[in-house]
């Protein structure tokens, strides 16, 4: 009997060796959950306290690859959170959050989950959601944009890696405003070049400010520029 079941394992064995030998196409499905952790600052303008009954708009702002990491004072660095720190006041409220990895691309699916919160959490106007964002930001942006079109009443990209491929995605009643450095070696301006020119021949409303002699750091004119937060203030999704 014992020689006899033996038998039948070695057979078992043997026939299920046989069939992992070949070739095979199963059906199969796993849910996936992937977490990440952001610090961020969130800017609230004059008057938001006192007048609980007001919507705010909202501007959210995504940093280059150099501020990103475990630091979050890092993200004061360059464009609005830069302008706070110094002192300037906005008309809206301002999220800044940090990407944590130094070495990779913007966890955008997150960043649109920190987004949903902050808005359902605060006065903010759904149809004054602004989104803005620099070199690896800028192209996080952009992502963002094909993503999510039906989310921000208006874009401003500045010296972004841009989607082409994906350009029709993009919400083509939303007002975006690209700005470049002509002499950017980092991201070059043919870029954003190659991306207005497709949105404008598909009848996109894309204003571009190019920088004579400005490399990758076109950030600082950019968001320097007061004419963009105002810019930003005249838009709203319809």
């Amino acid at each position: 009997m014992k020689h006899f079941f033996y038998g039948l394992l070695i057979a078992f064995l043997t026939q299920g060796c046989a069939a992992q030998s070949k070739a095979q196409l199963i059906d199969s499905s796993q849910e996936t959950v992937i977490k990440e952790h952001f610090d961020y600052y969130l800017y609230y303008p004059k008057g938001y306290d006192t007048l609980a009954e007001k919507r705010f708009p909202l501007l959210l702002f995504l940093h280059g690859g150099g501020e990103s990491g475990d630091s979050l004072v890092a993200v004061k660095r360059n464009g609005p959170p830069k302008l706070i720190a110094r002192g300037k006041e906005f008309p809206f409220l301002i999220l800044a959050p940090q990407n944590p990895h130094k070495k990779k691309w913007w966890n955008t699916v997150a960043v649109k989950q920190l987004l949903d919160t902050i808005v359902a959490n605060n006065h903010v106007d759904p149809d004054r959601i602004y989104l803005t964002g620099l070199s690896r930001g800028g192209g996080a942006a952009w992502e963002m944009a094909v993503q999510y079109p039906t989310t921000f009443a208006a874009m401003a990209v500045v010296c972004g890696m841009t989607p082409l491929p994906y350009a029709a995605w993009i919400d083509k009643k939303m007002p975006i405003w690209v700005f470049h450095g002509e002499e950017d070696e980092s991201i070059p301006i043919s870029e954003s070049e190659t991306m207005v020119e497709r949105l404008l021949s598909m009848g996109y409303n894309v204003r571009f400010t190019r920088y004579p002699g400005v490399a990758h750091d076109s950030w600082i004119p950019a968001y320097n520029t007061e004419e963009l937060y105002e810019w930003f203030m005249a838009q709203a999704r319809k």
